[in-house]
C-alpha cells in the first residue's frame, strides 16, 4: 500500500553516551540503508517528565541531532526532523484522542512503572497519561508500518495498532465501498483483478492469510494506482472499509549489552557512562579507574573475569583472541588490571575518533545541523499532510 517505512524517535534530554549507539543508532545505521527512514528528536515528550524545567530541551535537541550525524546516520539517506515542528502530530494526537478509550492508555505497562520509579517527579499529568497515544500518532501519521524497538517498548506498538484499527472501523466506512473497490481493481487489468479477487475470497472464506499476502504483494507492484485506489484495495482485503491508518509492526530489536562503568547497564541514572563524544583523556581516566574483581588485591592475586565489570565491556570491543587473553592472563594473574585495561581503551578511542571526526564540521558551523533538519522537517510534514487530509476528510472535518 505504502513504502516500506521505519519510523523512530528520541527525546533530547542530554548528550548520547556509547550505549545509545550500541543499543540504538548502530541499528538505525543498518536501517537506513534498507527502508525509507524517519528519524525524530521527541521535543513534545521531553516535556511529559520535565515540564517544569524546558530550558535545556532546545541545547539538547542539536547536541542530540549531531551525535546521530556523528555515529553515521546520513541525511542523503534518512530524514531527521523535529517533532514540534510539524504541529500535524498534535492534530492527530488530539483527533485520536476522541475515540481511543481511557483504558488503553492506562494498561500500558509503562505508565504505573515510570510513575514508580520516577518518584521525584510529579507524573499526574495529562500528559503523561497520553504520551502512549501521541507515540502512535507519531507513527500513524507517516504510515511507517515498520517500528524498532526493544522486548520492552512492543505493547506501545500494539497500543498504536489498536488506535489505528478501530479509527479505521469508525470512519473508514463509506458508501459504495465495495463497488468503488472493484472499478479499482479493473485498473489492474481482466487478469490480475480476477487473481486478486480470488486471493480475497481464499483469505475471508477460507482464512488463508498466504493469500492476503500475495495479494498484497501484487497491489504493492502495481504501477497504474492512485493512492486512493491502493487505500480502497488493501481495505478490501480485509473487510469492507477503507484503511486510512496503517498498522505498523514492531521490529524488533537485539536488547544493548552495552555495560556501564560499574557492570550495570550504562545509564545517565547510573552515571556509569562514557559519552559519545566525551575528551579521550576523560574516557582513558573513566576506564582506568574502573572497578575490577575485588579478589585481586594485589597484582599477584589472580581472578575472575566473569565477576569484573572490565571484562563486560571487553565482550563488546573485543575479539575472541583478546577474550581469551584477557581471561587467561587474569585467572593466572599473569597480566595486571591495567594491562587488561589498555587495550580496551584503545578500542574505544578508536571507535569514538570516528564519531569526533564526522561531528566536528557540524559542531564549528551549526547551521549546517539546522539546515539538515529543516530540509527534513519540511519533508515530513508534507507526508503529515498528506495523511491528515485523508483523516479530516473520513472524519468529515475537511471544510475546504
Amino acid at each position: 500500500m505504502y513504502p516500506q517505512r521505519v519510523l523512530s524517535g528520541m527525546r533530547p534530554t542530554g548528550v548520547l553516551h556509547l550505549g545509545h549507539y550500541h543499543g540504538v543508532l548502530k541499528n538505525w545505521v543498518r536501517l537506513q540503508s534498507e527502508y525509507e527512514c524517519l528519524f525524530f528528536v521527541a521535543d513534545w515528550h521531553a516535556l511529559t517528565t520535565h515540564y517544569e524545567d524546558p530550558h535545556q530541551i532546545s541545547t539538547h535537541t542539536w547536541d542530540l541531532v549531531v551525535d546521530w550525524l556523528a555515529a553515521g546516520i546520513d541525511p542523503s539517506q534518512a530524514t531527521l526532523f523535529i517533532q514540534s515542528r510539524v504541529p500535524e502530530h498534535a492534530e492527530l494526537h488530539l483527533l485520536l484522542s476522541m475515540c481511543t478509550p481511557l483504558g488503553w492508555l492506562e494498561r500500558v505497562p509503562s505508565f504505573k512503572d515510570q510513575q514508580e520509579r520516577l518518584t521525584d517527579r510529579d507524573l499526574s499529568t495529562y500528559g503523561f497519561l497520553g504520551y502512549p497515544l501521541l507515540q502512535a500518532a507519531d507513527i500513524l501519521i507517516y504510515r511507517a508500518d515498520q517500528v524498532p524497538v526493544g522486548e520492552d517498548q512492543v505493547p506501545h506498538v500494539e497500543l498504536t495498532r489498536e488506535v489505528a484499527r478501530r479509527f479505521n472501523h469508525l470512519y473508514g466506512r463509506e458508501p459504495d465501498f465495495e463497488a468503488k473497490a472493484q472499478e479499482a481493481a479493473k485498473k489492474l487489468g481482466s487478469k490480475r483483478a480476477r487473481l486478486i479477487l480470488d486471493l480475497r475470497a481464499r483469505h475471508q472464506e477460507q482464512g488463508d492469510d498466504e493469500a492476503l499476502e500475495q495479494a498484497r504483494a501484487l497491489l504493492q507492484e502495481a504501477q497504474n494506482l492512485t493512492m486512493d485506489d491502493r487505500e480502497l484495495l488493501f481495505g478490501y482485503l480485509e473487510g469492507s472499509r477503507r484503511l486510512i491508518l496503517v498498522e505498523p509492526q514492531s521490529l524488533l530489536t537485539q536488547a544493548s549489552r552495552m555495560p556501564g562503568l560499574d557492570g550495570q547497564k550504562m545509564s545517565k541514572s547510573y552515571n556509569n557512562t562514557i559519552g559519545l563524544r566525551e575528551h579521550p583523556d576523560e574516557v582513558s581516566r573513566k576506564i582506568k579507574t574502573m572497578p575490577t574483581d575485588p579478589a585481586r588485591a594485589r597484582r599477584s592475586d589472580p581472578g575472575s573475569p566473569d565477576r569484573c565489570p572490565v571484562f563486560s565491556l571487553h565482550e563488546v570491543y573485543s575479539d575472541e583472541s583478546r577474550l581469551a587473553w584477557v581471561r587467561e592472563g587474569c585467572t593466572t594473574a599473569g597480566i595486571g588490571c591495567l594491562d587488561c585495561k589498555q587495550p580496551l581503551i584503545d578500542s574505544v578511542l578508536a571507535e569514538q575518533s570516528v564519531f569526533r571526526e564526522r561531528a566536528k564540521p557540524y559542531e564549528e558551523d551549526l547551521d549546517l545541523v539546522k539546515n539538515i533538519v529543516a530540509d527534513g522537517c519540511e519533508r515530513a510534514r508534507d507526508l503529515a499532510r498528506q495523511t491528515m487530509r485523508d483523516v479530516r476528510e473520513a472524519m468529515g472535518l475537511d471544510l475546504g
